[in-house]
């Protein structure tokens, strides 16, 4: 390997840590803090907590997602879209089907009610760490929500304007916040470095067997060291395999020094059980401390940066595949097709966010309705990718998936406790994508259904004779269908009865792929004056409409698309088509021009 070669792998390692460990990373802040409000800190209870963390970092991150989750991929990329594409082939009966598409819908709708809290905790939780400073020590909390709600407006504002310029910078900052995690919790570990012995499973074992009721209890607390591992699989695409993996092992080692480093420093400092990472923090270098905090409040913006983007990039997925209803798309970048920002789930997200940080009012009490959703996807994934290295009969693999699924089960039922103290929010909140999904999928099986096309050679017989004998306008119109077998009855209407015939006529069909990645084009003659493009593309691919069509020397004047006016007695259906309504068309989604575009409206009762 060439020097150039080495540091350009090295760069992607340090990216890699700005991207995918954000949020993990910082995990720290609140986790230990948390657990130590509901039992003592003593020896007993210290040396199995950081045995559990410890257990579950390996399990939950290391085993199921470093090792066994980002050993399947299409084309490099992950994430439950991929793990549903991937086992749907196997699946012989519908019911199955439905059964893992349900799975992804879930998994899909579960990340997005987490994802509001992220940047709420993460946010509150380093703010809280200037009461720390003796001249901020009697701050009211109204005044740490407010600064919080600030730093998320900002957050949410910049979206729009695109980050990948300040993203180069998210790598060095997080190498930088993982040598002040990892080196602080060695020094304090150096003290005792006994505290090492609790990395044996049998202090959390014993500690299992002596407080059964409150170990269930915990690991509802225990799952947030988690938070973000998720990740590792869901953004292989952008960085590889190995750069994530490598990240991994420089990430783990620091959380795993930081906790523990939290644990010695808690043997000898009970009483700072409401933040020892700010408390050590403040004893190891109080002079640093303002620093420190700074870059703290930098690294939890950048965890939230990162939940964004994901989800921004997971909607986006769920547009192409025609589960989700159309928003609008505005591309922020010019290099990065990746970079993109949906005006109105920013906003949706940004108001979740203000109403979490003012219901909650603490990170402490953020955290009490934290980690169900983490947990309930890390279960789904844990199930899909049994059943898929089932059917590939990799059976190493699937005893290991199945044990690291039945672990994240396990924190699943025990996160269920945290309903009724407002984890009963996430749900809700996660309730929302879910019933559009289930609205817009039910609506456009039953609309779909409803249409009457026309037969491709019947239309093709009609078009000759009329093309031959009616006159034709000036330039190149484009008519969009779903299938290519059938023409959409709105076609033969503009053509025929309405008499707008272009001298050139093109007729698109847009066909997502099982392939993640990847755009294709068929382009051929059906008459004269008449042609189809059908595009295949993956449906992970964010692409420009306009680039293809430029590509194919097809220069629209107008564009024709099919707007349906839905009736319907069933509330529903009422509620389906006010969706519909309010959402953007197909053609506005894909950014044409709207002088060029002219809406062919037929009424449908459904």
């Amino acid at each position: 390997m060439t020097l150039k070669e080495r540091i350009k792998n090295e760069m992607m390692v340090i990216k890699a840590l700005g991207v995918v460990y954000g949020d993990i990373g910082t995990s720290p802040i609140y986790t230990l803090a948390v657990i130590f409000l509901i039992i003592p800190p003593t020896i007993v209870s210290i040396y199995g907590i950081l045995s559990f963390v410890f257990w579950a970092l390996t399990i939950l991150v290391t085993i199921q997602y470093a090792w066994l989750a980002t050993s399947l991929s299409e084309k490099g990329e992950g994430g439950t879209v991929v793990l549903i594409q991937m086992l749907t082939p196997h699946l012989k009966s519908a019911k199955m089907v439905t059964m893992v598409s349900i799975l992804g819908f879930l998994g899909l709708s579960l990340m997005i009610g987490d994802g509001v809290i992220t940047p709420a905790i993460s946010i509150l939780s380093a703010v809280e760490g200037i009461l720390l400073i003796p001249a901020y020590a009697e701050l009211p909390q109204i005044a740490l929500l407010v600064l919080a709600a600030l730093i998320a407006f900002a957050l949410f504002v910049v979206q729009k304007k695109g980050v990948e310029k300040v993203a180069a910078a998210f790598g060095p900052i997080m190498v930088i916040w993982f040598f002040c995690l990892g080196g602080v919790g060695l020094w304090y570990v150096s003290q005792d470095v006994s505290i090492f012995k609790a990395i044996s499973p049998m202090y959390a074992i014993n500690f299992a067997l002596d407080h059964p009721a409150i170990t269930f209890i915990i690991l509802a607390d225990i799952i947030l060291a988690t938070t973000g591992g998720e990740a590792l699989y869901a953004d292989m695409g952008h960085l590889g395999r190995l750069p994530i993996l490598k990240g991994w092992i420089f990430a783990f080692g620091a959380l795993i020094l930081s906790y523990y480093g939290q644990g010695a420093f808690l043997l000898t400092h009970p009483e700072s059980v409401g933040s020892p990472l700010f408390e050590m923090m403040h004893e190891f270098a109080p002079t640093f401390y303002i620093p420190f905090l700074i870059l703290t409040i930098i690294a939890t913006v950048i965890a939230s940066q990162a939940m964004i983007s994901g989800i921004f990039s997971v909607l986006y997925q769920a547009m192409t595949t025609r589960i989700f209803p159309h928003f609008r798309v505005e591309y922020t970048s010019h290099e990065l097709r990746s970079q993109i920002y949906v005006g109105s789930i920013n906003w949706f997200l940004f108001v979740c966010v203000i109403i979490m940080l003012f219901v909650f009012k603490e990170s402490a009490k953020l955290a009490a309705a934290y980690g169900l959703a983490v947990a309930g996807a890390m279960s789904i994934t844990g199930a899909l990718m049994t059943m898929i290295f089932a059917y590939r009969k990799e059976w190493i693999k699937m005893t290991f998936a199945a044990l690291s699924g039945s672990v994240s089960f396990i924190f699943f039922s025990s996160c269920l406790l945290k309903i009724p103290h407002g984890g009963f929010w996430s749900l809700l909140i996660a309730a929302v994508p879910l019933a559009f999904i289930v609205l817009y999928t039910q609506g456009q099986e039953r609309l779909y259904s409803s249409f009457h096309s026309v037969d491709k050679e019947n239309f093709l017989q009609a078009y000759n004779s009329y093309y031959a004998k009616e006159s034709h306008i000036d330039g190149t119109a484009l008519f969009f269908a779903r299938k290519a077998e059938n023409i959409p009855a709105y076609i033969p209407k503009t053509m025929f009865q309405n008499g707008i015939l272009y001298k050139q006529n093109v007729i698109v069909k847009v066909k997502p792929t099982n392939e993640p990645l990847g755009i294709r084009t068929e382009f051929k003659s059906l008459a004269d004056g008449l042609d189809l493009l059908v595009i295949h593309v993956g449906y992970m691919e964010v692409f420009n409409m306009e680039e293809i069509l430029k590509k194919e020397d097809i220069h629209e004047r107008t564009i024709f698309y099919g707007d349906e006016e839905i009736v319907s007695k069933h509330f529903a259906w009422k509620l389906y088509a006010l969706v519909k309504d309010m959402s953007p068309s197909f053609v506005s989604f894909y950014n044409f021009p709207q002088e060029k575009l002219i809406g062919v409206s037929r009424r449908i009762e459904i």
